[in-house]
């Protein structure tokens, strides 16, 4: 598939804004493995094929195995994720399939169980924005495959 353009190039503002809530993340008090398993599930579903690519090499860096990478599709099923990462996965699901369920109430008692008001918060925007950046990167067919994990910190930096 060939790019159509380079939004980074077009109109750098738009990247520095997205960059701007991408770092606010990073200082937040999720970790890093649930964000990146959040954004890779909700990358699966909006099939963006640049953010799968980053977040599945950035989870590989970390030492998640490949065979939890390739079960993130079934993770109901597959018994390695903890009740906070599925309850995370489920928000995760429920907001990016949004018209398919309106986030349920079942699913907003399972994730606030399992995540403080300000956790929520921040793990709703970092649903939020990995659904901004797909919608970008599959909008403007973004090439994947070149990306290398970078240092903590600096993985969206990379994108560019």
């Amino acid at each position: 598939m060939k790019e159509r353009m380079n939004y980074v190039k077009a109109a750098p503002e738009v990247y520095k804004a997205m960059l701007g809530v991408h770092e606010y993340l990073e200082k937040s008090e999720l970790d890093k493995k649930l964000m990146d398993l959040v954004y890779l599930r909700a990358s699966q579903i909006n099939r963006c094929a640049f953010c799968i690519d980053m977040h599945s090499k950035d989870l590989r860096a970390m030492g998640v195995s490949e065979q939890d990478l390739y079960m993130l599709n079934a993770w109901r099923e597959w018994p390695v994720y903890s009740d906070r990462e599925r309850a995370a996965l489920e928000w995760t699901e429920s907001i990016t399939l949004l018209t398919e369920g309106f986030v349920p109430d079942e699913v907003y008692d399972k994730v606030r169980a399992q995540f403080s008001e300000k956790e929520l918060a921040q793990l709703t925007l970092a649903v939020v924005a990995i659904n901004g950046w797909n919608r970008l990167n599959v909008a403007f067919r973004k090439t994947a495959g070149g990306y290398q994990p970078a240092t903590v910190g600096a993985a969206a930096k990379a994108a560019v």
